[in-house]
């Protein structure tokens, strides 16, 4: 089911299918990629409880082998859904379908809040269960590019400080390596699009400003996204194509190693919430 929010600016509509983001208008203006199977079907989606994926979508707990695909089940999970006109709040509780891939208890919130030109998504994992829960989260917005005027390669990232970040290298099959390298990005502000960019995948980075702004001199409209909880950012379109969108991925978790069926009670980057405890993980967007 699609729930709306809307204020004198904008116009938000969100799904309680993965409790994703569908459509966002101002002044008649779409800035959500539409889901056009010719480059990605995708929109929106919700990266819980891992981000990328697992070596052969297996990975290890308490001795047992479980399979979980690419950024976990959230995206593909019916939501419990309570709204207002500003504020929508999804919930998901461990169900017998996700503790057969994923052996925990939890109550997965996100709750989304409008306020002017800003949509605050503020994500909630609880523990739920006895046992620590290993848990991660990430977010996965794609935007129009164009948002209006101008071409693809018109537009440009602009981060909110001066930063020097790394790119965090994945193997061909999009998996992490451990290896970090210099990405240039132009007066440590800067980064110009270009379809280039993903002949392989996606860009990770690490040691990036909190805030980004998508934008172009040829266009008024822009994105702007304060992630200061997500230490990753990413970006992606659909490699060797020429899409006409963008997502700005912050994320608090990384893939798996290549070649490694890694235990989760011990993969990279993924929070351990002692039982009954709940970790919040807030960002912004911010749509001018």
């Amino acid at each position: 089911m699609l729930y709306t929010l809307k204020n004198d600016i904008l116009t938000v509509t969100l799904s309680s299918l993965g409790a994703e983001i569908r459509s966002v208008k101002r002044g008649g203006c779409e800035y959500i990629w539409q889901g056009d199977p010719a480059f990605w079907s995708g929109q929106c989606p919700v990266v819980f409880p891992i981000c990328g994926r697992f070596f052969g979508g297996k990975y290890i707990c308490e001795g047992k082998e479980y399979e979980l695909g690419t950024h976990g089940f959230a995206r593909s999970s019916e939501f419990d859904v309570k709204a207002d006109g500003t504020k929508t709040v999804f919930t998901l509780s461990a169900n017998e379908k996700t503790r057969a891939c994923y052996p925990f208890e939890f109550l997965f919130t996100l709750t989304y809040e409008l306020v002017g030109e800003k949509l605050t998504v503020k994500a909630d994992i609880k523990n739920t269960g006895d046992k620590l829960l290993p848990a991660t989260y990430g977010a996965h917005p794609g935007f129009n590019v164009p948002l209006d005027n101008g071409a693809f390669d018109d537009y440009y990232l602009e981060f909110s400080e001066f930063c020097t970040p790394n790119e965090l290298v994945c193997s061909t099959t999009c998996f992490n390596t451990g290896i970090k390298k210099p990405f240039p990005i132009e007066n440590g502000r800067r980064l110009p699009l270009s379809h280039n960019l993903f002949a392989i995948d996606s860009v990770f980075m690490d040691r990036v400003a909190p805030s980004v702004t998508l934008k172009s001199p040829k266009s008024q409209r822009s994105v702007t996204l304060n992630y200061a909880d997500l230490p990753y950012l990413g970006i992606w379109h659909m490699p060797r194509t020429e899409a006409p969108y963008l997502c700005i991925e912050p994320w608090c978790g990384l893939p798996s190693f290549d070649g490694a069926v890694e235990d989760i009670s011990t993969k990279n980057d993924m929070f351990h919430i002692p039982s009954g405890e709940t970790k919040t993980i807030t960002y912004e967007i911010i749509f001018g």
